[in-house]
């Protein structure tokens, strides 16, 4: 879905909207039959916590500013928690989803733990630890064997920090990775059809030519 509306496609973001809604009824419908809830009652709880999340908007809240609507719903949401829940207190980060994507995880439990003070307050200390990681891939790079069990946990720790550095900067990680994919794949799809002019395939190209058509493809953006 998050695919068809970066491209626009509206016929293909209806479909996907489809295959949502489909979920959502099939859920509600094997609830129902447990005697649990059903697609009227999934309506209406989202219905009434926008009207209670939104009391700028449904009740009397004067708010001016985009990050005074955010703070408040973050506390109205904190209250719902606490009120709900009879369970011992959870961890800062607690209720992140285990099932989101790997970077929206990281930005979200970045954000969480900022909250709390965990957190740099100059982007320039962020990217000095990217600088950090990046040395100690280089390191494991460098040993007579190289261990490959570390290697992925110091990959991990790099991308980790590249999040911390997209958050610090007010950027969405998924969606620059999303842009930064289609203008490879753009790109890569001009080397191959420069190469196809000459009558080669990429396969059959040194890396030094591919590199220079790269090159070119870029500046001609």
């Amino acid at each position: 879905m998050a695919d068809a509306i970066a491209r626009g496609d509206l016929a293909d973001l209806k479909e996907e909207l489809g295959d949502l809604l489909l979920q959502v009824v099939f859920h509600a419908r094997m609830a129902e039959e447990q005697d649990a809830f059903d697609f009227g009652d999934v309506v209406q709880a989202i219905t009434q916590k926008l009207i209670r999340r939104h009391p700028h908007v449904f009740a009397d809240e004067n708010l001016k500013t985009a990050a005074a609507v955010e703070g408040l719903w973050e506390r109205i949401k904190a209250q719902e928690k606490v009120s709900s829940s009879t369970a011992p207190q959870k961890g800062a980060l607690a209720g992140v989803p285990v099932a989101l994507p790997a970077l929206t995880r990281a930005l979200k439990l970045q954000a969480k733990a900022s909250k709390v003070g965990f957190d740099w307050n100059d982007p320039r200390m962020v990217l000095r630890k990217i600088r950090e990681e990046a040395d100690e891939i280089e390191a494991e790079l460098d040993r007579a064997e190289m261990d490959r069990t570390a290697m992925a946990v110091e990959v991990g720790d790099l991308l980790f920090a590249a999040v911390n550095l997209a958050r610090h900067l007010a950027v969405d990680p998924e969606a620059v990775l999303r842009l930064t994919n289609q203008k490879f794949e753009r790109r890569f799809a001009a080397i191959e059809h420069a190469l196809a002019a000459r009558g080669k395939a990429p396969q059959d190209a040194t890396l030094a030519e591919m590199d220079a058509l790269w090159n070119e493809a870029k500046a001609a953006e």
